[in-house]
């Protein structure tokens, strides 16, 4: 069964100010639908028409045969997962569970916020920024072009696209006030926990680091 492209679960002006709607119809309804497509038309045929999204990734990462549709089927996760982890007028600290394990790993959560914008600022060239849950401790990581956290066994909870066609429309060469804009207004952070209760695993507890705040 062929691949479609998921709606976004918003309009493509709900963003705004911060992802333009002429953004999402470019980012969305093309590079998306270019991916779903291309994917689409790389698996015809093979066992990969089969198989869920994620397997597809896993199945096929680090095979330079398969480059072609790992790098397709990727961005098709990605992009998909990337839209879910944002809502109209979201963004700021958390609270709850990840509110706790932000604070217990990172410091606080200002500290989280800089280390995710130092991170997805950093990433030379193309790629994606992520908060995931690896061995039950909360980890900032960044991936190259298509590559994702899935292959690896760590559980995404959140991500964010740093490929200049994400940003390049409104904020031109901006990277960081673009992840700033993602972190500061766009996050939802109730999916970002619903990825943590699926996961189905507790955070492990850091040692409370000096300074850390008690809140």
């Amino acid at each position: 069964m062929a691949f479609t492209l998921p709606p976004l679960p918003y309009a493509t002006n709900a963003l705004e100010p911060h992802i333009s709607r002429r953004t999402m119809e470019f980012h969305h309804g093309k590079h998306h639908a270019n991916y779903v497509n291309t994917l689409n038309g790389l698996i015809e045929g093979k066992h990969y028409e089969k198989l869920p999204l994620e397997d597809i990734v896993r199945e096929t990462a680090g095979k330079p045969e398969e480059r072609a549709i790992f790098n397709n089927a990727a961005q098709a996760w990605n992009h998909t997962f990337f839209w879910q982890c944002m809502q109209p007028a979201g963004g700021g600290e958390p609270r709850g569970e990840i509110a706790k394990g932000l604070r217990e790993e990172f410091g606080s959560y200002s500290d989280f916020r800089r280390k995710f914008i130092e991170t997805a600022v950093s990433r030379f060239g193309s790629g994606w920024a992520w908060l995931v849950l690896r061995k039950g401790k909360l980890a900032v990581i960044s991936t190259p072009d298509a590559s994702n956290p899935l292959p690896s066994g760590e559980t995404p909870l959140l991500t964010c696209d740093v490929w200049e066609h994400a940003y390049y429309l409104d904020y031109q060469n901006g990277r960081k006030a673009f992840v700033e804009a993602f972190l500061d207004h766009l996050v939802d952070w109730d999916h970002v926990a619903k990825q943590l209760i699926e996961a189905g695993t507790q955070l492990e507890r850091a040692p409370r680091r000096a300074g850390a705040g008690g809140r």
